[in-house]
This record gives C-alpha cells, structure tokens and sequence, in this order.
C-alpha cells in the first residue's frame, strides 16, 4: 500500500473555486422569509452646522450656579467646558478663549458678591451679545421630577409668540436658537428628539423650562433645570460695544435689597413714633372739666331711715345636715315659746 502510494505521488488536491461577485438584487425583487433587509443608519449625513458653543464661569460662583452650569453642558452635547476665569480679567479675553477652544458661540456665568448671578450670551467674535440676571434657579439635582430624555438628543425649541413682536426679543430669538439647538448629525448627539426647550415671555422676564415628550399621549413632563432671565442690555459687539437696547423694567439686585431696607427701617420709624404719642398722652397734665351749675337737677335725695343700733349678740343657728333634726329642734324653741307665754 505505500508503494502504491508512492508511484501515485501526492494526492491531488480538488481546485479552488474561483469568488464570483455578489449580483446586485433585482429591483422588483423581495426579501424572502429567512431573508432581512437592513435599514441605513440615521446619523448617515454630513455635520454641516459646525456650532460649538463654550460654556465656563467666573470664580466665586456657588454650588447653585455651578450645577446650572453643569445641568446645562450635559443638555447640550455641541458644548465645550474650560477653566474657571478670575474675577480681574476683562471680559473681552473671552474672546480668545473661545478662538483657541474652536467655539463660535458662548455662555458665561458671571457671580457678584458671592450672591448675583449674571449670564452672557454671545456671538464670538463679532457680537452681538447679551446680558441677563439669573434668577429663580432650580437644578436637576434640586427638583424631584418624574421627566426624563435620552443624553444627547436634539431638543425642539419652543418660543412664545411675544418674540416676533417687538424687535430685541426677535434679536434674542436668534441668539437662542443658535446656541441652544444641537446642530444635525454632530458626532455626540443622538439621532432622537425627546425633548422640548421652552421660552416664555411673562412679567418683562425670559422663563426657561425644559420638558420631555411622551410619545403615548404626546403629553409633556418637565425635566428641568428651571430659570428666568432678566435681561440688561444687548451690546452691538462681543462682551462689549455700543448699546443696542437697554430694559427701562430692569432694577439692579443691590437696588431691590436697598429698597425692602428701606420699607423695614420706615415700620420701624412708624412704631417708634406711636410709642412716643402714647407716653407724650401718659405724662401730659389732664384736663379738668368745669362743674355745671345745672346737674343738681338730677340729683334725688335719698330718704333717711332711722338708725337701729342691735345691743343684743343674735343668736347662732346651729349647723345641722340632717333636715329631720332641724325640724325637731324648731318644734322643740316653739313649744318652749309657748309655755313661757302661757
């Protein structure tokens, strides 16, 4: 058998079968059962609307505003974080942060006496920019809410009619929509909206509130974080420039403590003042009213009776509980009544 084998020589190998190219599916031709069609992926376009926005604060912030700041980072997945910056610096160095971070768009937090927060909103590098005071924060962390959204899904912005009205709010509208909407197929967003971004106009104020969409209902849940804006001035440049509007409604922080200071050191004065006339009216002299000849006319003089004078001790009744004793006795002074008249 190895003879054999041997003057046979190797066994010879069946030859390899040449690939043939996939053929391309005919365009009326249909999956079968076992057969499934994959769809392309959604986030398959080009990133075109290359909007980056820079959101950083200034030193001496508190937690408040630190965890709106981060609240907001994590909603919006085009954002960029940096270092702190010190209260000394201008603010037109923002300018340069944000030309070395690539962002086109900005958002800075800016804390006075460790109780003011003002935000900035900004179009690097030419303006415009604007300046509002935060108010009435509420972070996720804070509020116990039932909504929430997937990270890094595009948001709908929602504006109340009020904006097309009058000409700065048309200009802030702009400015929101431009650094709050997630641009379309940026590489961390995700190809989702579940969430709705709303801005309402109420009491001269900006109020911003976050909701998730339910999709059995259509219904909303807040999600949060919660603010409202007040807005200073709209400056023509970035962080700076001409003035392009001005809020006449706008009344500084440090004029509103001034002013409830004020009204407590005025009903402070107001009580002081009511303790004074009370002690003036104690130790004033008091009036004496002269006598009226005429009131001895009502006068009726009493009739005089007698005066008896009692000489005799009267006699003490005796205590006694029992009403049959009482009787007894009674009976017993009457018969002896009668036998010393007798």
């Amino acid at each position: 058998a190895a003879g054999k084998r041997q003057r046979e020589g190797p066994a010879a190998r069946p030859a390899k079968r040449a690939k043939k190219a996939p053929s391309a599916p005919e365009p009326d031709a249909k999956p079968g059962p076992e057969e499934y069609s994959i769809p392309p992926p959604v986030s398959q376009g080009k990133w075109k609307n290359k909007e980056r926005v820079l959101i950083f604060s200034s030193r001496g912030i508190n937690f408040r505003a630190r965890h709106l700041m981060q609240d907001l980072r994590t909603l919006m997945p085009h954002s960029k974080a940096d270092t702190k910056m010190d209260r000394k610096d201008q603010l037109f160095v923002i300018n340069e942060v944000c030309e070395m971070k690539n962002c086109n768009k900005c958002i800075f937090f800016e804390a006075k006496k460790k109780q003011d927060l003002y935000m900035w909103l900004s179009n690097i590098p030419q303006g415009p920019s604007a300046k509002f005071l935060v108010q009435n924060v509420h972070t996720l962390a804070e509020l116990k809410m039932t909504g929430n959204c997937l990270r890094g899904s595009r948001p709908l912005l929602s504006f109340d009619p009020a904006f097309d009205k009058e000409p700065h709010y048309a200009l802030l509208k702009e400015l929101f929509i431009q650094i709050f909407s997630t641009p379309q197929y940026h590489p961390k967003s995700q190809p989702f909206v579940d969430h709705v971004f709303t801005f309402t106009i109420t009491d001269e104020r900006i109020w911003f509130r976050n909701y998730q969409i339910i999709e059995e209902d259509a219904s909303l849940v807040e999600i949060g974080p919660r603010f409202v804006l007040n807005l200073i001035k709209i400056f023509q440049g970035s962080f700076g420039g001409p003035t392009l509007y001005e809020n006449p409604h706008y009344q500084s922080p440090n004029m509103h403590r001034r002013l409830i200071r004020l009204s407590v050191a005025a009903k402070f004065r107001e009580k002081q003042q009511v303790k004074e006339v009370q002690k003036l009216k104690k130790t004033g002299s008091k009036v004496l009213m002269e006598e009226d000849p005429t009131e001895v006319v009502f006068e009726t003089p009493a009739e005089e009776k007698p005066v008896e004078i009692q000489l005799v001790k009267p006699e003490s009744k005796p205590i006694v509980k029992d009403k049959k004793k009482l009787r007894k006795i009674q009976r017993k002074k009457q018969k002896k009544l009668f036998r010393t008249e007798a």
